[in-house]
């Protein structure tokens, strides 16, 4: 894969059943990086499972269960490139029990395309999706209208669905004026890579041409390091060895850093990336380190290292602002479910329900709610159960979002825009 492009991280975002993975797939085989001897093997399974026009989806939906069932269930990581970048293809999937796993893809990428059925135009996931990527921080999105074959090739049915979708988008707070609807058919390879002959009508760019227009964000090197702890080992000859991967700043040997919220504080001994040492990494690179003196017990899993003049937030309580996904009952005042932030997860109690939110545009609806329900969007306070570090969107946005966990499914999800007390 050529490194010395640059690389950016994209979210195949919208409803289920609008043609993801499929778009996935074909922008793989016209990009090149799935070949025509994968794709034929692909065909062949579809029609086994008498799927029979899924290859492309085949390519992204790589386990048995995924074909079987026609949804796309894990995050699949893969590359393909343009003549301009490299990208990771974060798939996010669909359906409403994958939702977790849409959440931890859309807050690591850098981009999103979101992709829309022209016949249905838009659904409930089309609109949830949306909203989750301008709260995860999602900052740029083009839009695919795909199934165009389903309509015709219709430019008026194009028109209604980019009407409609402008409008969504506007509403949430997206710059449309900045944005490309791209009228595709992921199945029959359609404004792709090349111009289609049956959409003369539309004269803009291709998809391919689209992603190209994207801007590749600056890596956050300028703010403090953060690193939040994935792992911890013991390794013979060297001691304690945590791992993770810098979400921010960079990290030399020889500095001061301190590990939160245990207060544990030492002097990075070494750095290693890929079994070689290295004297200093920097935001999106995943290591190894070793600290002076710092023993595996002093160390875990959800703990985040930061440098000791400007350590990692630990906080009492914060407020947040959340969306409820998916709640069997209401969200009321003492609610306490379980926050899944970067690497840590933590019971977190609803201590206030400050402002119920309209979803679509965040204006203020209704000032102390009693209840929040599946739909909602809201301002919160929030009080952990124990020590937890998080940090304010206004600050440092890469640790500031969370999952929402209980009774193992997602009930929504949300992002800290302030600190009220601080551990």
């Amino acid at each position: 894969m050529a490194k010395d492009k640059p690389h950016m991280n994209l979210v195949f975002i919208g409803h289920v059943d609008h043609g993801k993975s499929t778009l996935i797939g074909r922008v793989f085989y016209e990009t090149g990086a799935l070949s025509q001897q994968d794709l034929e093997k692909f065909k062949k399974e579809a029609e086994e499972y008498g799927k029979g026009t899924w290859e492309f989806a085949y390519a992204v939906d790589a386990t048995k269960e995924e074909r079987k069932r026609g949804v796309t269930i894990d995050l699949a990581h893969r590359k393909f490139e343009t003549d301009k970048y490299y990208f990771t293809v974060i798939d996010a999937p669909g359906h409403r029990d994958f939702v977790k796993n849409m959440i931890t893809g859309a807050s690591q990428a850098d981009a999103a395309i979101l992709v829309v059925d022209a016949k249905d135009g838009i659904m409930p996931q089309t609109k949830e999706h949306a909203y989750l990527s301008k709260v995860l921080g999602v900052k740029q999105i083009n839009v695919a209208i795909n199934k165009m074959d389903t309509v015709n090739y219709d430019e008026k049915r194009y028109n209604e669905v980019k009407e409609e979708l402008s409008k969504l988008l506007r509403g949430i707070g997206y710059n449309v004026e900045k944005m490309h609807f791209v009228p595709v058919s992921a199945l029959m390879g359609d404004n792709i890579v090349k111009k289609s002959d049956k959409m003369q009508w539309y004269n803009g760019p291709t998809l391919v041409e689209a992603l190209n227009l994207f801007e590749v964000p600056e890596p956050p090197v300028n703010l403090p390091l953060r690193l939040p702890i994935q792992d911890v080992y013991s390794i013979t000859g060297i001691g304690t060895v945590p791992v993770g991967r810098i979400e921010t700043g960079e990290m030399k040997v020889g500095q001061k850093v301190v590990v939160q919220p245990g207060n544990v504080v030492g002097e990075v001994k070494s750095i290693e990336m890929h079994h070689e040492s290295y004297q200093k990494a920097e935001a999106g690179d995943n290591i190894g380190f070793n600290i002076r003196g710092v023993g595996k017990d002093q160390i875990k899993r959800g703990d985040v290292l930061g440098p000791v003049d400007n350590p990692p937030t630990v906080a009492k309580k914060f407020k947040a602002q959340i969306i409820v996904l998916n709640h069997p009952t209401v969200i009321t005042v003492g609610y306490t479910p379980v926050f899944h932030c970067h690497t840590s997860q933590v019971a977190c109690k609803f201590t206030k329900l400050l402002q119920k939110l309209d979803p679509k545009t965040g204006a203020v609806l209704e000032e102390n709610p009693d209840v929040l329900r599946t739909g909602d969007a809201a301002i919160v306070e929030i009080e952990p159960t124990k020590a937890m570090v998080i940090e304010k969107k206004s600050d440092i946005p890469q640790l500031s979002s969370f999952a929402i966990r209980d009774m193992g499914s997602t009930i929504g999800a949300g992002v800290c825009i302030d600190i009220i007390e601080k551990a």
